[in-house]
C-alpha cells in the first residue's frame, strides 16, 4: 500500500470506501496542483511580464502588479493546504506580530518546506512579501522561477565571491524603496540527505563543532552578511524548525492529500537582540542549528516539538 496511505486511520470495516474516497481526493489535490501550476505559467508569468511595460513609469505599480501575481498562485495553495487537502499545522513556539519585515532562517528536508514557510507568512500578512535565497538557475524555470525573478528574489550559485555583490545590489535596492520583505534562508544550502549529512558530520569533526544527527551545518557567512546589511531595516529573525511525524513527503505528497499532520515551530528574536559582532553572529547562528538538531532527535522519539500548540488565533495576531 502506498506510504501515504499507510500513515492514515482507517477507520474499522470502512476500508474499501475510505481507499476509495482517499484515491478521489489525492486525484483531485493533484489535479488542482497541476492546474495552479499551468496557471502559473499560462496566466500569471505573461502578467508579469507585461508589467514590464510600467516599470519605468512607477515602480511601484510594478511590485504591486508582482505582489498581487504571488498573492493569487501562493495563496492559492496555501488555500490546498488547508481547505482542500486538510494538512493539520501543528504551530507551537512564539505569537507573531503581523506584517514585520524578518529573516526567516529555517531546516530544509523536501521542497514541502517551501509550502510549510508559505502558511507561516500568511498567517504573518507577508506571502507577497516571501523572498527566497534560490538556486540561480532555477530563474531559468517557466512557472516559479520566472515568478520569483519579478519578485526581487535573490538568486545564488552559493560561491560568496560570485555572488556578493548582486545580493549587495538587491539589499539595496530593498533599502532605498522601503521594499516589505519576508526572506527566506536555508541556511544549510541544500535539502538535507543521508548523504549530505554524513558529510556534514565529518566536516564538524574535523572543524571541532556539534556533529548534526537530524540538520546539516549551517552557512552562515550569507547570514552575516544578510543582517549586518538589512539591520536597519528588518525587525526580526524567525528561527522555523519543521518536523514531519512518521516520514518526510515530497511537495507532491502534499498536493496529492498524503500528509496528514506537520509540526511548525517558530521562535521570534528581535533584531536589536542579535550580536553585532560578524564573529558573534555567526556563533549565534550555529547555536541556533544546534539546538534546531536536538529538537528533531528528541522529536524522532517524541514525535511532538517543544511547546504548547497555538490557535490560528494565537500564532499571528498580535500587533508589533
Amino acid at each position: 500500500m502506498d506510504d501515504g496511505v499507510d500513515d492514515l486511520q482507517i477507520p474499522s470495516g470502512q476500508s474499501a470506501g475510505f481507499l476509495k474516497s482517499f484515491a478521489a481526493r489525492s486525484a483531485a489535490g493533484l489535479a488542482m496542483g497541476a492546474l495552479s501550476f499551468a496557471f502559473l505559467i499560462l496566466v500569471v508569468n505573461p502578467i508579469q511580464m507585461a508589467s514590464m511595460v510600467i516599470y519605468p513609469f512607477s515602480r511601484d505599480a510594478f511590485r504591486a502588479v508582482n505582489r498581487t501575481c504571488a498573492a493569487t498562485v501562493w495563496g492559492w495553495w496555501v488555500w490546498m493546504a488547508y481547505v482542500q487537502n486538510r494538512i493539520d499545522i501543528r504551530f507551537r513556539g512564539d505569537r507573531l506580530p503581523r506584517e514585520e519585515d524578518v529573516l526567516i532562517i529555517s531546516n530544509h528536508q523536501t521542497m514541502a518546506d517551501v509550502l510549510l514557510l508559505m502558511c507561516v507568512a500568511n498567517r504573518c500578512g507577508r506571502l507577497p512579501d516571501m523572498k527566497w535565497f534560490v538556486k540561480d538557475s532555477v530563474k531559468y524555470v517557466p512557472g516559479p522561477g520566472w515568478g520569483m525573478y519579478f519578485l526581487d528574489c535573490l538568486f545564488v550559485t552559493r560561491n560568496w565571491a560570485r555572488d556578493k555583490l548582486r545580493i549587495q545590489r538587491m539589499f539595496s535596492k530593498y533599502l532605498e524603496h522601503r521594499i516589505p520583505v519576508f526572506i527566506v534562508s536555508f541556511l544549510e544550502g541544500t535539502r538535507r540527505t543521508e548523504a549530505k549529512t554524513r558529510s556534514s558530520q565529518a566536516f564538524a569533526e574535523r572543524s571541532g563543532l556539534y556533529v548534526p544527527q537530524q540538520t546539516l551545518l549551517p552557512r552562515t557567512k550569507g547570514f552575516v552578511a544578510t543582517v549586518g546589511a538589512l539591520r536597519e531595516h528588518l525587525d526580526a529573525v524567525y528561527d522555523v524548525t519543521i518536523a514531519y511525524p512518521d516520514r518526510v513527503p515530497s511537495l507532491l505528497d502534499c498536493f496529492a492529500c498524503r500528509v496528514v499532520c506537520v509540526e511548525v515551530r517558530v521562535e521570534r528574536h528581535p533584531l536589536a537582540e542579535l550580536p553585532t559582532d560578524d564573529e558573534a553572529l555567526a556563533a549565534w547562528a550555529l547555536e541556533r542549528f544546534r539546538e534546531k538538531d536536538q529538537m528533531l532527535i528528541d522529536f524522532q522519539t517524541d514525535q511532538v516539538l517543544p511547546g504548547e500548540r497555538l490557535t490560528a488565533l494565537e500564532a499571528s495576531t498580535e500587533t508589533g
